[in-house]
């Protein structure tokens, strides 16, 4: 705004309104950027404390963190103790198991081979015919004596147990030598060898009297003995040889008294 000088100090002159009015303006547009200006400044303000305020809270929480921290027990190191893991329920029991139709067949199958693995291994072990059997195998004494070869003559019973037990030993030596030496079997219930049971002397049973092929006597075994006795005298015999190298040996017996009462024999009966 200019000063005009009238013939005195300079006095001020009026405005005239469009200056007023651009004064005007200008004061405004000066109080809106003062006004923006102090808005920009308190929103960073504003921004700068919600920045601190967000640090102070962090700081705030951190401390809380190292106070629960050192609240925890410890070991004599300085460290943190794990707590024990929660201890876990026992696991039920599971039902025993139901047996199929296979596990049924299968334990069928091994009991029946168990079953004949028994019998083969008795079978392998030598288990012999009985005395019966023996008694059918056997010559007649008649034709025993008669035919020229050594023999070998058994005092038996059905009843004698020691008997029964020797089968087995006596049935493989005969099954070896039955070619060379006869074998023969009375039974001493029968009535009709009582004469034999006065001339062999025979008071225990099994008797076993080794001939020659003569027909005499070379000696005799009683009782249960091992097989090695029988054997070795029938193999004496078979050789030809004059002695036996077992001619008066006794073992456990049967008592022949104990025989049942004498009974009258069939024509076919030699036993």
């Amino acid at each position: 705004m200019a000063l005009t000088r009238i013939g005195g100090p300079a006095t001020a002159a009026m405005p005239s309104l469009p200056q007023v009015r651009a004064v005007s303006n200008e004061l405004c547009s000066w109080k809106y950027l003062v006004g923006k200006r102090a808005i920009i400044t308190s929103s960073k303000s504003w921004l700068l404390e919600v920045r601190r305020g967000g640090l102070r809270s962090s700081r705030r929480l951190r401390s809380t963190g190292e106070n629960s921290d050192s609240s925890t027990p410890s070991s004599q190191n300085g460290e943190a103790q794990p707590s024990a893991p929660p201890s876990k329920p026992p696991p039920s029991p599971s039902p025993p198991p139901v047996p199929s139709k296979t596990g049924n067949r299968i334990v069928a199958l091994v009991s029946a081979a168990a079953a004949v693995c028994l019998f083969l291994a008795n079978r392998g072990a030598g288990v012999g015919p009985n005395l019966s059997e023996l008694s059918a195998k056997a010559m007649p004494y008649e034709e025993a004596i008669h035919n020229g070869k050594p023999t070998v003559v058994e005092f038996y019973a059905d009843w004698c147990e020691v008997c029964r037990e020797m089968a087995r030993d006596v049935y493989s030596v005969e099954e070896k030598y039955r070619d060379r030496v006869n074998f023969v079997m009375l039974n001493v219930d029968n009535s009709k060898w009582e004469a034999e049971l006065d001339e062999f002397g025979v008071e225990g049973i099994p008797h076993f009297a080794f001939l020659d092929g003569k027909g005499n006597e070379e000696g005799n075994i009683v009782g249960r003995l091992p097989k090695k006795y029988f054997a070795e005298n029938v193999d004496a015999l078979a050789k030809g040889q004059e002695t036996i190298p077992h001619s008066k040996a006794v073992g456990q017996f049967s008592d022949a008294e104990l025989r049942q009462s004498p009974r009258m024999a069939s024509p076919r009966t030699h036993g």
